[in-house]
């Protein structure tokens, strides 16, 4: 049985590549992200033969944000192809409206709180309010369950943080920027490793560049889930 916690990105450039990836990793992973970056590239296509002919758990990482009867509308319909996660804005009204359009389905709506591309710099730029960011994702976390989020993204750094929110209770805590000790960060600026991401209360890790770069990505993905079965993972109350 595969280790669900960890969520490989097939952040390829289109289907075909990211179907060949999947085939190379093989049974060591059970669960794929599917990101923005691949949906002119066959991403839903995609999407549908690793869940239906692979029997693979898909996150489909949308990130979805615009007027409530619009986000309802794109998420019924993306709804329809019984996918696992997708993401939206962590915006209360986008969450709101995603809440609806997945209603009947076990799709789970995912609030994205803050990228763990930014950093404090980058929020100024953006003319987002004055605060520590470790802040504004405790509120904006706190905000996407009190509007009916499944779960959160956010970065490592924020999980246990998040973990104890008398809200995060039976919701999920899913951490993109998790980066295996020595890998290079990329483009991400708030990260940890996934036996610390595991340990501060995430439900699942995304791991991207350490596994598609890897001359074994087969090997790579064995690697960051014997870490994260390692007793370093283990969470303090369990």
């Amino acid at each position: 049985m595969t280790d669900d916690r960890l969520i490989v990105a097939l952040d390829v450039p289109n289907a075909l590549e990211g179907l060949t990836l999947a085939e190379r990793i093989g049974d060591a992973v059970g669960f794929y992200k599917i990101g923005l970056g691949m949906l002119t590239g066959g991403g839903l296509a995609l999407a549908n033969e690793l869940k239906h002919d692979h029997g693979k758990r898909i996150f489909l990482d949308m990130k979805l944000f615009d007027i409530g009867a619009t986000v309802e509308a794109a998420v019924r319909g993306l709804a329809q192809f019984d996918l696992d996660f997708l993401t939206v804005h962590g915006d209360p009204h986008v969450v709101r409206a995603a809440k609806e359009g997945a209603a009947g389905k076990e799709m789970k709506i995912l609030a994205v709180t803050i990228l763990t591309s930014l950093d404090r710099a980058d929020l100024d730029a953006a003319l987002i309010r004055d605060g520590a960011i470790s802040d504004l994702v405790q509120e904006r976390a706190t905000r996407a369950f009190e509007a009916g989020a499944d779960g959160v993204i956010a970065s490592p750094q924020e999980a246990a943080m998040i973990r104890a929110l008398p809200e995060a209770a039976g919701r999920l805590i899913v951490t993109p920027g998790v980066r295996p000790a020595g890998a290079a960060l990329g483009d991400q600026k708030r990260v940890a490793t996934p036996a610390r991401a595991i340990a501060d209360g995430a439900d699942h890790i995304v791991v991207g560049r350490p596994v598609w770069t890897s001359p074994d990505p087969r090997g790579a993905a064995r690697s960051i889930l014997a870490e994260m079965q390692s007793p370093q993972a283990r969470r303090a109350n369990r």
